[in-house]
C-alpha cells in the first residue's frame, strides 16, 4: 500500500509539474498584454452636485450582477509562475489597475477596497442552482466612472466614460480560476483562505466541483468570443450585441440565436441622460428602467427564461437600479448629475476672446444638431422639449440624425435593425431584438413591482413616467454638447482621437493610434494616442472602427459632411468655446448638494420644471 501511495503521489507530481511546464511554454501565447497602471500624486474631484456618499453609493451598490463569489475573488492570485510560492492577490491595486479599473479605498459602501464598478451582493440567488451566495460583480460605475490625467494630477469624473477593459479583465481571470484549480498549491492556498473553519477533505472537494461549474462557464462564454471579431479595447463594448447574444442566447439557451457583434461603442456620459427623449447611439430605447434592467442583464445579472413556472424570476436589483436613475436625474433637468467644468487651475485658461469666436461658430455649425449651450438660455424654448405625455412630462427631444447625412461608421444601427430572436418562452416563434428585450425587461421589473406590493403610482415613477417604447433606426443621437472635453475619445465608437480632428475633415485624422492612455493633451483636447507597453492599437480600417464622416470640408451636404471646410483658428475656436460650457444652467450652478436628499424615498414623484 505504500508503494502504491508512493506512486500515485509521485504521478500527481509529475501531473503538476507537466501542467507548470506546458503553461510556462505557451504563457506567453496566452497571457494577456496589459500596460502599466497610470499613477498620480493628486486626485482631484471637479464639483457635479453629488456628494462623496453619492458618489461611493454609485461606485459599488449592486445591480444585481455576479461575476463569482466574493471570497473566490478576494483569495483569487494573479495569474503567474512564480514555482511553489504564492503570487500577489489578483485585487492587489496595481495590478487590476492595469485594466483601467480606478481604485479606491475601504468605506462603509466598500468594505473590501475593491476598485470603482465592483459591487458585493449578500442576496444572490442563482437562477439556475437556485443557490443563495455573496458574490461580487459588475456596477453602471465601472463603465461610467473615468479618471482625466495631467501632469500627475488625476481629475476623476462621476458619470464619464471609464478606460477599463472589460474582456482584458474578465480573460485574465478565466486565467486565474483555471490556475488555482489545476495548480496543487495554489489550490490548497485558495481552499484554505475560501472555507476558512470549514476546511476539510470534504469542503475542498466541493469547492473544486464548484470551480469547475465555474471554469466551464467561462469557457462556454469564451467560446462566444468568436461573435465578436472586432476587438473591443479599453473605454469600449459592443454592448447591445452582448446584451442581445447573453439574453436570447445564453439565458434562453438557444445558440441560433447568438449574433456576430462588429459594432464596438464607446463608454457614454450619464450626465443629462434620464431626461432625454431617447437613450443609446442610436436613439433605441426611451424608458429608463428598461435601459437599466437590460444593461444588468447583459454584464450577467441572472434571469431564468426557461422554466416556466420560474419565468422571469432574476437577480436584477429593480429598486437600486430606480435609486441610481434618481440620483442622475435630479427633480428637474440639470439637478442631479452635471457635466464637470473644465478645471482651469489643473488643465490651464480657456482663451475667453478665441471661445467668444466659437461660440458664434458653433451657432452656425454645430447648434442644429448639437442644440443650443445649456447656459444660453435657448434650450428652454418649447420647441426642444416634447410636449407633456400621460403623466405631464417632458423630456428635450435629443436629434437622430440618419446615419446616411452623419455618414459615421454604420454597423452599429445595421446591426440593430436586422436583429431577430426566436423566443417561445415569450410566446414568439421570432421576434425584433428591441421588442424581445422590451418584453424581458418589463416582466422582470414587473416581478419586482409586484413583490414589492408598489402601487401604480408607485410604478410609473420607477419607469421614469414613460412607457418602454423600442425603436430601430438607421439613424444616431445628437447629444448636448456640454462636458464633451471630458468624453473622448470620440463618435459612437472611439475612433476619433480628440476633439481638434473631430473638425477636420475624415482623410486628414488619424488612421491608426494607441488607445488606454489617460493622459490628456489639453489643446487638442484628448487622450494621448502615442504608442507605449499593452497599449490598444486602434485601426480604423478594421470592421466598426471607422472614422468617416461628420465632416467639416468644401464638398455637398450629407453622405458624411456638416458643414463647410473650417480654418484652423475656427477649429481652435470652436474647441475653446466647447471647454467653457458649464455644467448646469447659470440659475442653477449655486444649486445645493443637499437637494438630492430628497430623492432617497425612491417612490415619490419629482418636480419637473417645464420648459
Amino acid at each position: 500500500m505504500k508503494r502504491v501511495a508512493l506512486v500515485m503521489t509521485s504521478l500527481a507530481v509529475l501531473g503538476a509539474l507537466g501542467l507548470f511546464l506546458a503553461l510556462s511554454v505557451y504563457w506567453d501565447y496566452f497571457r494577456v498584454s496589459l500596460p502599466e497602471a497610470s499613477r498620480v500624486h493628486e486626485l482631484y474631484w471637479p464639483d457635479q452636485n453629488w456628494t462623496e456618499s453619492d458618489r461611493q453609493w454609485f461606485n459599488h451598490t449592486t445591480q444585481g450582477t455576479t461575476t463569482f463569489p466574493l471570497d473566490w475573488f478576494l483569495a483569487l492570485e494573479q495569474p503567474q509562475l512564480l514555482g511553489i510560492g504564492a503570487a500577489p492577490r489578483f485585487l492587489e491595486s496595481d495590478y487590476i489597475g492595469r485594466f483601467g479599473f480606478l481604485p479606491n479605498p475601504n468605506t462603509d459602501y466598500n468594505p473590501h477596497g475593491l476598485p470603482v464598478g465592483l459591487a458585493i451582493d449578500s442576496d444572490f440567488v442563482d437562477q439556475t442552482t437556485k443557490e443563495r451566495q455573496t458574490v461580487v460583480g459588475q456596477t453602471c460605475a465601472a463603465c461610467h466612472s473615468g479618471q482625466i490625467n495631467y501632469r500627475g494630477v488625476g481629475l476623476r469624473v462621476d458619470g464619464g466614460p471609464a478606460n477599463v477593459n472589460l474582456i482584458r479583465f474578465y480573460k485574465e481571470l478565466g486565467f486565474a480560476l483555471v490556475f488555482s484549480r489545476y495548480l496543487p498549491l495554489r489550490f490548497e492556498r485558495f481552499a484554505r483562505a475560501v472555507l476558512g473553519e470549514d476546511y476539510n477533505p470534504e469542503r475542498k472537494k466541493s469547492l473544486k466541483a464548484a470551480l469547475d461549474r465555474q471554469i466551464r462557464r467561462v469557457r462556454a462564454l469564451g467560446a462566444l468570443e468568436k461573435y465578436y471579431p472586432t476587438t473591443e479595447g479599453p473605454g469600449r463594448l459592443d454592448a447591445l450585441a452582448r446584451i442581445g447574444n447573453f439574453v436570447f442566447g445564453t439565458d434562453m439557451d438557444d445558440d441560433a440565436n447568438f449574433r456576430v457583434g462588429d459594432a464596438p461603442v464607446s463608454f457614454p456620459p450619464l450626465w443629462d441622460a434620464p431626461w432625454f427623449s431617447w437613450v443609446q447611439y442610436n436613439g433605441a430605447i426611451r424608458q429608463p428602467m428598461m435601459r437599466n434592467v437590460s444593461e444588468a442583464l447583459g454584464v450577467y445579472a441572472s434571469v431564468d427564461l426557461v422554466n416556466r413556472e420560474d419565468l422571469f424570476d432574476s437577480t436584477v436589483a429593480v429598486q437600486n437600479l430606480h435609486e441610481m436613475e434618481m440620483r442622475l436625474s435630479g427633480p428637474e433637468p440639470y439637478a442631479g448629475l452635471r457635466s464637470p467644468r473644465w478645471p482651469e487651475n489643473v488643465l490651464g485658461p480657456i482663451h475667453r476672446e478665441s471661445a467668444e469666436k466659437g461660440k458664434e461658430l458653433y451657432r452656425a455649425h454645430c447648434q442644429r444638431c448639437h442644440l443650443p449651450a445649456i447656459d444660453s438660455g435657448e434650450l428652454t424654448a418649447p420647441e426642444y422639449w416634447e410636449e407633456p405625455n400621460a403623466w405631464g412630462q417632458r423630456y428635450l427631444k435629443v436629434p437622430l440624425i440618419p446615419v446616411e447625412v452623419i455618414g459615421t461608421d454604420p454597423h452599429l444601427v445595421n446591426n440593430w435593425t436586422s436583429r431577430t430572436a426566436s423566443a417561445k418562452s415569450l410566446g414568439f416563434e421570432e421576434v425584433e431584438g428591441g421588442v424581445g428585450l422590451q418584453a424581458i425587461s418589463r416582466a422582470v421589473a414587473k416581478k419586482t413591482y409586484d413583490r414589492l406590493g408598489l402601487t401604480e403610482a408607485e410604478r410609473a415613477a420607477w419607469n421614469g413616467y414613460r412607457d418602454d417604447d423600442v425603436q430601430a433606426l438607421r439613424a444616431y443621437k445628437a447629444r448636448p454638447l456640454n462636458g464633451v472635453w471630458a468624453t473622448a475619445p470620440y463618435l459612437h465608437n472611439g475612433s476619433v482621437p480628440n476633439l481638434y480632428e473631430m473638425l477636420l475633415p475624415a482623410d486628414r485624422r488619424s488612421k491608426t493610434f494607441y488607445a488606454g492612455s489617460r493622459e490628456l493633451d489639453p489643446v487638442r483636447v484628448g487622450f494621448e494616442v502615442k504608442k507605449f507597453p499593452g497599449g490598444f492599437f486602434f485601426d480604423t480600417e478594421t470592421r466598426g472602427n471607422s472614422n468617416a464622416g461628420h465632416e467639416f470640408k468644401d464638398a455637398p451636404l450629407g453622405a458624411g459632411v456638416i458643414g463647410p471646410e473650417l480654418t484652423d483658428q475656427e477649429r481652435w475656436s470652436i474647441i475653446e468655446y466647447l471647454k467653457s460650457f458649464p455644467g448646469a444652467p447659470p440659475d442653477q450652478e449655486s444649486a445645493s448638494k443637499s437637494s438630492l436628499a430628497s430623492l432617497r424615498s425612491g417612490v415619490s414623484k419629482p418636480s419637473v420644471k417645464r420648459p
